[in-house]
This record gives structure tokens, C-alpha cells and sequence, in this order.
């Protein structure tokens, strides 16, 4: 028994060769484990179920195919949280909340996009307040999907903008936030992504040590975590 887990992979149509990787990611490596957890930005951007194309139809298709042998959950991201339960279930797939703790051979461990551990980027968590409310949520989806891809459009460059003005500091996980979210949660393992900072971190707690595993972006190259019985680590593969 194994488990798989993948986060911000930024699909989209400017990149075929890292759609081309994931779907020889899934054929080859995914579709060992039991279960393929995917904890946000699977896509660089969504805005909503109706919009499909020849695109979001070959990651649907590959999805299913991998459901043969492998179990896919989904955790939103913040490139991708109007993914709907329209789309989760053509692609097979599970969506979780964020955060969740789920049993893992005998252990709980926490699954994190790992946009709310970013406490110091205090403008971006507004945002992300705003636009997970239900309400702010109808509201863009009611709109034509022409519309919608000029607001996006906007954001995502105001995002860019903003990001390129802000310190580094303020982009990466608050330590405190981090130790309070996994003494809270009673794990001594948080798998999450984000950040873009891959690698593995050693928190020393008062009664023990926790782990935190960071998943990589793909462009360079890929990454993801593979959990045994005997082990859990970060690895990664050349997109190229």
C-alpha cells in the first residue's frame, strides 16, 4: 500500500510540457499508489465547471483512466478553488476540505494547500477570505463566461503585481502558524504545497518532533511525495 501526493502543477495550455508530464506521471508513477492526493493548484486558473475545452478533456479522461487502480482526492488551491463538484466527479475525483487530517498507516496526517499557514501576507488572506464565501462565489459564476475570463485575466495580473512588490518573508509559512495548526491538529506530520519552496522541515516540538513536507511547483521540474509503510519523502523528476 502507497500513497501519492502532487500540488501546483499550474496546468495550462502555454505549458504542454508539463501537461505532457502529468499525464506520464499518472500512466507511470500515479497509478501505483492507492491513492493520488492532489492538494491544490492543479490548474492555473479555473473559472468554473462550464468551461470546458479539448484541454480540461484530456486531464478529465487521464483522471478517470488512473480511478482504474488509484483513488484521486482534490484539495482546492488558490488558482483553482471554484473547481465544483460538476468537474470533481467527471474526473473521478474526491474533493477535500482544507485543512484535513486524514489516517495514513495507523497516523494522522495533515493535508494543507498551505495558503492559510501564509498568515504575514495579510492582503492576500483578505482576498482569499472574500472569495471562498459562498455568496462572492454564485455571484462571479452567474456572470457570462466571457466575463468571467477578463476578470481573471485581471486578478491574475494584480496578483503577479502585488507579489513582485511584496517581501519574500511574507510569502513563505509563518513558523508560529505552522506549529499551532499541528499541535492543534495532534499530527506529527503536515504534507503541503504553495509555497513553491520544496523540502523537508524538522519542527521541534515540546513533546516531539513534527515534520513538514513541502511539495515543489512543476516547471523545472516535477514533484511529489510517496508514503509507504517504511517511509515518506520528497522526490522530484525533470520535466524536460
Amino acid at each position: 500500500m502507497s500513497y501519492c501526493f502532487i500540488s501546483d502543477l499550474h496546468l495550462n495550455q502555454d505549458r504542454p510540457d508539463i501537461t505532457k508530464a502529468f499525464l506520464n506521471f499518472l500512466e507511470n508513477t500515479a497509478y501505483k499508489a492507492e491513492k493520488l492526493y492532489i492538494l491544490g493548484d492543479l490548474f492555473e486558473a479555473w473559472i468554473g465547471d462550464d468551461d470546458q475545452n479539448e484541454f480540461i478533456s484530456e486531464i478529465q479522461n487521464a483522471l478517470i483512466r488512473i480511478n482504474k487502480t488509484t483513488k484521486v482526492f482534490f484539495m482546492h488551491g488558490n488558482r483553482d478553488f471554484l473547481i465544483g463538484p460538476d468537474f470533481a466527479s467527471s474526473a473521478g475525483m474526491k474533493i477535500l476540505t482544507d485543512p484535513v487530517v486524514e489516517e495514513m498507516f495507523g497516523n494522522p496526517v495533515l493535508l494543507m494547500h498551505g495558503d492559510l499557514l501564509c498568515t504575514e501576507d495579510i492582503d492576500y488572506q483578505k482576498f482569499r477570505k472574500v472569495s471562498r464565501d459562498i455568496k462572492w462565489q454564485k455571484e462571479f459564476l452567474s456572470k457570462p463566461l466571457a466575463e468571467r475570463r477578463i476578470i481573471a485575466q485581471n486578478l491574475r495580473g494584480a496578483s503577479k503585481e502585488a507579489t513582485g512588490k511584496k517581501k519574500e518573508e511574507i510569502m513563505d509559512v509563518s513558523e508560529c502558524e505552522v506549529i499551532k495548526i499541528i499541535q492543534e491538529s495532534s499530527v506529527s506530520l503536515l504534507i503541503h504545497g504553495h509555497t513553491h519552496r520544496p523540502n523537508s522541515h524538522s519542527i521541534a516540538l515540546e513533546k516531539h518532533t513534527a515534520k513538514r513536507i513541502v511539495l515543489g511547483d512543476w516547471d523545472e521540474y516535477g514533484w511529489y511525495v510517496w508514503m509507504d509503510s517504511n517511509s515518506c519523502e520528497l522526490n522530484k523528476f525533470s520535466i524536460s
